[in-house]
């Protein structure tokens, strides 16, 4: 009797499966996307984990088997980009790799990274992108080569704890920051108040204001502070010797006046936030917007996390220099598809089903980064979050870095001079020409004004 049953149900089977094709019957085709990204953990975590979040949503939209494989650490820059360049000259590159848009210059110059003008109308999540940032996303050739995943700006930091030790009002201190955005509190205010937390021993010498230890975007707001341009009207880069020897002079300034001494640069980050993020130590120190949602889950969680900063640190825009205005700088982190991809499409889909205000909202909420989508502004989980509420408005002073190929060059170049000077290394005299030297010997077509 079990084999009379059986065997019409074998014979229906075996018509069906005559009718139907065999990808269709036994399984979908699977398409293994590996996707790079780098992040601070935890806060950071979302650029990749969103992907893992929206798997299956995508391979229901494409009829396929996803097989996401999924890399993410906090790697040093350099060496992020550099592995990254390796596999793509040797064709065999992740499919997604997340990283500064100013990185699209050198990347799209030498075919790493695929352009993505003709794939872009196919998902309208990207028509919610705040239009000023498709701006970084173009190559030199004026084409689109990244997806923004986040933005930011640049703040200064300032402690309220030492303000108070040097006699300032909690009034005065909370006007601060608008005194700032109005351009009556400069730089040289900020020098001013620095020295005299040295001079009255509220910190100790060389702690009166801290940048960045290592080299990076945040230098070039000073330039842009004095004047200074980046790109000619041809796209050539530029260098101002005017606007980048007032840079060197001011730093200089800084440590012959105790307020600075070369005691912050070069040592590791942690180091650093360790330093700063209690507001214990150092007066005034210039950081990114990200810098808030780390320090409160990994620098002062124990003190009481966000709460402890709002009592204790408060931000405001990089005070005015030579253009009389005060200033920032974003850089977003965009996705680019690489030209290693067998599944450019598939790596786009996956791309636009994390551009959505839910799945952005859960990395700038959490990392204290600024959101990229128009709708995501206006949400209520936004618009809940205090610091993004009031750090959202810098992005009206904000300044971006050149996609341009040479840009890794000019940078470096700009670093050596900063990092002698505040090193007691050289002048601010013979920093410049040691810088322009440098960019005449390494970047071709410069122009030296």
């Amino acid at each position: 009797m079990r084999v009379r049953r059986i065997l019409p149900l074998l014979l229906i089977a075996a018509l069906v499966l005559s009718l139907v094709p065999l990808s269709t019957a036994f399984a979908q085709e699977t398409v293994t996307i590996r996707i790079r990204c780098k992040s601070t953990p935890p806060t950071e975590d979302w650029r990749c984990n969103n992907f893992a979040e929206v798997e299956e949503e995508v391979e229901a939209a494409l009829g396929i088997d996803l097989n996401l494989v999924l890399i993410q650490d906090n790697a040093a820059w350099g060496d992020y980009k550099q592995e990254f360049q390796l596999s793509a000259e040797a064709g065999q590159a992740v499919d997604i790799i997340l990283s500064g848009h100013e990185d699209i210059g050198a990347w799209s110059a030498a075919g790493f990274i695929i352009p993505l003008d003709d794939l872009i109308p196919n998902y309208p999540e990207f028509e919610d992108i705040v239009p000023s940032l498709w701006e970084s996303m173009k190559g030199p050739d004026g084409k689109i080569y990244g997806i923004p995943q986040d933005a930011e700006a640049r703040p200064m930091y300032f402690s309220k704890l030492l303000l108070r030790d040097l006699g300032w009002s909690d009034e005065e201190i909370e006007a601060l920051p608008e005194r700032i955005a109005s351009g009556e509190f400069t730089m040289a205010d900020l020098f001013d108040v620095a020295e005299q937390a040295v001079d009255e021993g509220v910190v100790e010498e060389g702690y009166g204001f801290w940048h960045r230890p290592v080299n990076g975007g945040d230098f070039l707001y000073f330039y842009y502070g004095m004047g200074g341009e980046v790109l000619g009207e041809n796209g050539e880069l530029v260098f101002d010797q005017d606007a980048a020897l007032k840079v060197f002079q001011m730093l200089e300034e800084a440590r012959n006046r105790g307020i600075m001494n070369g005691s912050h640069l070069g040592i590791e980050w942690p180091d650093w936030h360790t330093t700063v993020a209690p507001g214990e130590r150092v007066l005034f120190a210039a950081g990114g917007t990200w810098f808030w949602g780390d320090w409160a889950v990994n620098y002062v969680a124990d003190r009481g996390g966000e709460e402890y900063l709002w009592e204790n640190i408060g931000f405001a825009l990089i005070p005015a220099m030579e253009t009389g205005r005060p200033i920032t700088l974003t850089h977003p982190l965009a996705y680019m598809v690489s030209s290693s991809s067998q599944h450019p499409d598939v790596a786009m889909a996956l791309i636009a089903a994390v551009t959505t205000p839910e799945a952005n909202n859960r990395h700038a909420i959490g990392s204290a980064h600024l959101g990229i989508l128009n709708t995501q502004l206006e949400s209520p989980e936004y618009q809940a979050s205090e610091f993004l509420a009031k750090a959202h408005s810098m992005l009206d002073f904000t300044t971006f870095l050149p996609n341009h190929p040479s840009w890794g060059a000019w940078s470096e170049a700009y670093w050596t001079g900063i990092e002698a000077v505040e090193s007691g290394e050289l002048t601010a005299e013979a920093a410049l020409a040691v810088v322009v030297d440098r960019l005449q010997n390494e970047v071709p077509g410069i122009t030296i004004r």
